[in-house]
């Protein structure tokens, strides 16, 4: 005859006796943690099956696993401080000897606990870390949300007050450029004699009244640049570019600058290929680069616009013999609106636009920025451009 199979045993938790599944990590009862509670029944039974008081009962390494036992058992009633101290004595004393014991085993041998009142204290001491650090989780995890959600809307506040401070600049700088045309086109007419014949004091009025309306005009295209860019409507014409024509047009603008302030000015591009760029940007990103090696190299120096090969690119460099930028203030030079001397008696002008435009030209071409420089000595600022793509002659395709 047959056995029949017996019939499947509920499982029940270890702590509380309630109810739960094989799939269980916790009790949804009292939270209990299922693995826990079942090692140190399972420790506890082998610990009884062995026999021998002079052995370390399993049990005992569970202490391991809570901190300040002996506090936890007199704040929950277990001990008192009397009996606690006198373990602690026993235990001191039998320290480093075959004598020596946990604090749990210790007070179990005076006969203070017994066995399973110890181990409940365990389960529930352990219990109520897991239940803290879950708390601790759920508060860490709601706080990470929060700080989240704060830096989601701060970003949100800065796009949009970068925003608006871009069509306020391009705003400003449009209403600057009316009247600027306006005095710009007089200003000529005056130069030409063609209202009437000037002194020789008048004409030279009019040449240094010239000059500062030129570089008023500069100064409200580069403002007109940056708001163009910042609004994210930067665009690239792409095309083969020649670097010796290019750098033959930067170095006769940059010229006259240069002797001015007694600087010597030289270009290396010799047997170089094209490069794939915006010609007029690329321009006047070299020009930017230029202006401001000269602008911030001291009379008798000297700025250097040469390129190489490197691979498949072109690399630019804009070298000079300046004042050179601090290690730790690199960074700074491509802020927009930033002088690294930004005090009203600054030697040297500008808005501090310049190298801010350079580097998002750059980086619309897919490339970057390099700045190496050294105090009293000297800068380098270099950028690769990629050459143009190779045509198949046969099929006409790129």
């Amino acid at each position: 005859m047959t056995a029949s199979p017996s019939k499947a045993t509920a499982l029940t938790c270890p702590q509380c006796h309630a109810a739960i599944s094989s799939d269980d990590v916790t009790c949804q009862t009292c939270g209990a943690n299922i693995a826990m509670i079942t090692l140190m029944a399972e420790r506890e039974m082998i610990g009884r099956t062995t026999g021998g008081t002079d052995k370390l009962r399993p049990v005992d390494s569970l202490e391991q696993l809570v901190p300040r036992l002996g506090e936890y058992l007199v704040r929950n009633g277990y001990v008192n401080e009397a009996q606690l101290q006198a373990a602690l004595t026993r235990q001191a004393s039998n320290a480093g000897s075959s004598q020596s014991r946990k604090l749990g085993q210790t007070l179990v041998e005076m006969g203070i606990l017994s066995h399973e009142t110890l181990d409940q204290a365990i389960a529930q001491q352990i219990l109520e870390l897991q239940t803290a650090l879950i708390e601790a989780n759920r508060s860490l995890e709601e706080r990470v949300t929060e700080r989240t959600a704060e830096l989601e809307a701060a970003l949100v506040k800065l796009t949009e007050f970068n925003q608006l401070k871009a069509n306020f600049v391009a705003n400003i700088s449009h209403e600057l450029r009316t009247p600027l045309s306006q005095i710009k086109g007089y200003t000529s007419l005056l130069a030409d004699s063609l209202l009437g014949p000037l002194t020789t004091d008048q004409v030279d009025a009019l040449n240094i009244s010239t000059q500062a309306i030129e570089r008023l005009e500069r100064l409200i295209n580069d403002l007109i640049r940056y708001a163009t860019t910042a609004k994210g409507e930067l665009t690239l014409h792409l095309q083969p570019v020649s670097l010796s024509l290019l750098a033959a047009r930067v170095i006769d603008k940059s010229r006259d600058k240069a002797q001015k302030q007694n600087v010597a000015l030289a270009s290396q591009l010799a047997n170089l290929p094209s490069v794939f760029a915006d010609e007029e940007k690329l321009y006047w990103s070299l020009l930017q680069l230029v202006d401001n090696a000269i602008k911030f190299t001291p009379s008798g120096g000297r700025v250097t616009l040469s390129a190489a090969e490197e691979g498949q690119r072109v690399r630019i460099t804009v070298r000079d013999t300046g004042i050179g930028i601090p290690a730790n203030r690199v960074n700074e030079i491509f802020e927009p609106f930033r002088q690294l001397d930004g005090s009203s008696t600054r030697r040297y002008g500008g808005t501090g636009l310049g190298l801010a435009l350079v580097r998002r030209i750059v980086e619309a071409h897919g490339s970057q920025v390099n700045v190496e420089s050294k105090l009293d000595q000297g800068s380098v600022f270099s950028f690769t451009l990629g050459q143009p793509p190779k045509t198949d002659t046969k099929s006409g395709n790129a």
